[in-house]
């Protein structure tokens, strides 16, 4: 198993995760195209495989799925974190770019493709899930 750690631009929160993902996708929703201006890259693990240090605020929205989202992010740099949905109850979005080693996970779909603008660059060589894909579930143990 490979320990990964990452945190917010700057450095207030920390985090250490124990486990592997779960899946990792790049999703291009209108949620995420909000926060990132582009779409985001995530990774989802079990939410007992993470250790935070430091506070996090919360936002907390209805997304296109239906589903309630949280979205964990540091209070004084902004910077997001984690996204916790009702729709995948024991499971926590984690975004690779806050990883302090980001390339240590590779996407393997385009998520909420048919909302991507015009101008979006989609890797051509992953999938494309147009809307909302089938909830992963956490690993049995």
């Amino acid at each position: 198993m490979t320990q990964r750690t990452g945190g917010c631009l700057c450095g207030q929160v920390r985090y250490r995760l124990s486990a592997e993902p779960v899946v990792s996708r790049l999703c291009w929703c209108r949620d995420c195209q909000h926060i990132a201006g582009n779409g985001t890259a995530n990774a989802i693990f079990p939410t007992d495989s993470i250790q935070i240090t430091g506070t996090t605020a919360e936002f907390s929205s209805r997304g296109d799925s239906g589903n309630l989202v949280s979205r964990r992010f540091c209070p004084q740099c902004g910077c997001h974190l984690f996204a916790d949905s009702t729709g995948r109850v024991g499971l926590t979005v984690v975004r690779l770019g806050t990883l302090d080693e980001p390339s240590s996970i590779r996407p393997v779909a385009n998520i909420w493709s048919a909302s991507a603008p015009d101008w979006a660059c989609l890797d051509p060589g992953l999938p494309r899930i147009e809307h909302q894909p089938q909830s992963p579930q956490p690993p049995a143990g």
